[in-house]
């Protein structure tokens, strides 16, 4: 492989997060406990410099580099962003939550900004080794985030399984590259489309398919590899599965973009097939089982494994209307999924974890406002109007329509509508049952002034989401 330093500018992200990390890690060692707060905002101002340069070195145009192991072009750049900007809300919700428990530790933000650091990787990947290298420093990084609290056992139960169930997934993430190589003779995304356009579909191009979507599907929560969700972010500390619940999810989507669109494409037909079996399930799984949860971390891993199945069929459709409504939704779902586990990270304190849906009770006595974010949030999610939810959802069934499969629109609907309930029932015990606990909230300015613009951006990208997706189709195209 041969560079010229003039490629070393086109990841100068990377660059100057990888040297952020490595600054705030050893300057962690000589800080006190009261002086961790340096920690976190030179995690915030690493987050607001990455999204200035990004933008800044974003030509419009597709480039490739280091012998095309790498690609900068504008769909990386805008997702990468995104990431930033749902990470900077992960940090800012979590800071007081991590001090109460004495949690707060500058290698929360480290391990924050390295598993980052991999969904950077991820985006940008043209190589199936970048790919999995990207994967695999996010993967790492989320294991010991999960873990994070030692002395909690639910919180090391839960890393163990993810351990062991990420090392499968990866397992066969990677036999199914290994495959694609071994029938292309090249890493290259590219290249690989290209060579399997001329070989033609047969059986070993179809193994090889198969094996790349059964570790996809794991690593995006997809029926019937969705088993470790429900239990993660239950036993996580919430500010973790706030950060596993949205930010990585925009870089699964990338890595789904990369290596089925980009490198085989040319069997879309093929794996379209196992995306609708996946999709359905995924529909049907997750809305039916939320409806019995009366945990709220819980609900939302369901509710997790319902969208993935609308984000597959976005992806599925084959379009670019479908590939930029996916990419729509879930940017959209990040935002929202950060800002319910934000509003469990508001009401929580220190010995009580506000997890449970009954947790919720009367908060519109307590907080009118804050309740009203958390109604913007669930109505969203639901896929109600005036919310950006909706427009996400409608967007993704269009592209669905237009390829002729009414009858997966009639499904996804169907099953919306049945996931409608868990959703408002959380508004319900908010605004019609007594309060349980009369405490009054007392949170910091940083996060109601993070859940305000959080909720409010949720409301005003659904009255006027034009602007997002035209964003969304350009990048795409």
């Amino acid at each position: 492989m041969t560079f010229d330093a003039g490629e070393l500018l086109v990841i100068l992200p990377e660059i100057f997060v990888l040297s952020m990390i490595c600054a705030i890690l050893v300057l962690d060692l000589f800080l006190k406990d009261s002086e961790r707060i340096i920690g976190y905002w030179l995690a915030q101002i690493t987050l607001v410099l990455a999204a200035v340069i990004t933008l800044s070195l974003d030509s419009g145009q597709s480039q490739l580099v280091f012998s095309g192991t790498y690609i900068a072009d504008s769909m990386g750049a805008v997702l990468k962003v995104f990431i930033y900007i749902i990470t900077g809300l992960a940090f800012l919700y979590s800071r007081h939550y991590l001090s109460e428990r004495g949690l707060f530790k500058g290698e929360f933000y480290v391990l924050g900004l390295f598993g980052m650091l991999g969904m950077m990787v991820m985006v940008s990947a043209h190589s199936l080794l970048t790919v999995y290298l990207g994967l695999e420093l996010l993967s790492l990084s989320l294991y010991a985030m999960v873990a994070f609290n030692r002395d909690a056992y639910p919180c090391s139960e839960a890393a163990m399984k993810y351990f062991v169930l990420g090392a499968l997934a990866s397992g066969m993430l990677l036999y199914g590259m290994s495959i694609l190589y071994g029938l292309t003779g090249t890493l290259d995304l590219g290249l690989i489309a290209g060579a399997l356009s001329q070989r033609g579909i047969d059986a070993p191009v179809i193994f090889a398919t198969t094996f790349l979507v059964v570790g996809l599907a794991f690593k995006l929560g997809a029926v019937p590899f969705h088993m470790w969700i429900p239990d993660v972010y239950q036993g996580a500390p919430t500010p973790v599965t706030l950060y596993l619940g949205s930010a990585p999810k925009i870089s699964a989507f990338a890595m789904v973009m990369r290596l089925l669109v980009d490198s085989v494409g040319p069997v879309h037909a093929e794996w379209q097939g196992m995306l609708i079996v996946l999709a359905v399930l995924s529909l049907a799984i997750g809305n039916v089982v939320a409806i019995a949860q009366t945990n709220l971390k819980r609900m939302l891993a369901y509710s997790t494994i319902s969208h993935v199945g609308f984000l597959l069929l976005g992806i599925l459709a084959g379009t670019q209307q479908g590939y930029a409504a996916a990419m729509f939704y879930i940017i959209t779902y990040a935002l929202m999924a950060a800002g319910a586990f934000g509003m469990i990270i508001l009401l929580s304190r220190a010995g009580f974890e506000a997890d449970e849906i009954d947790d919720f009770k009367g908060l519109n006595q307590r907080n009118p406002w804050f309740a009203f974010m958390m109604l913007i949030l669930m109505f969203s999610m639901a896929g109600v109007p005036p919310t950006v939810g909706f427009y996400a959802k409608l967007s993704v069934l269009q592209a669905v329509v237009d390829i002729d499969m009414l009858w997966l629109a009639a499904v996804a609907v169907f099953f919306s509508v049945i996931g409608a309930y868990y959703y408002i029932r959380v508004v319900k015990v908010m605004y019609f049952d007594d309060a349980g606990d009369t405490q009054p909230l007392a949170p910091g300015f940083d996060i109601r002034f993070g859940l305000t613009t959080n909720g409010l951006a949720v409301l005003l990208l659904g009255l006027f989401p034009g602007g997002l997706m035209t964003l969304c189709t350009r990048v795409i195209s």
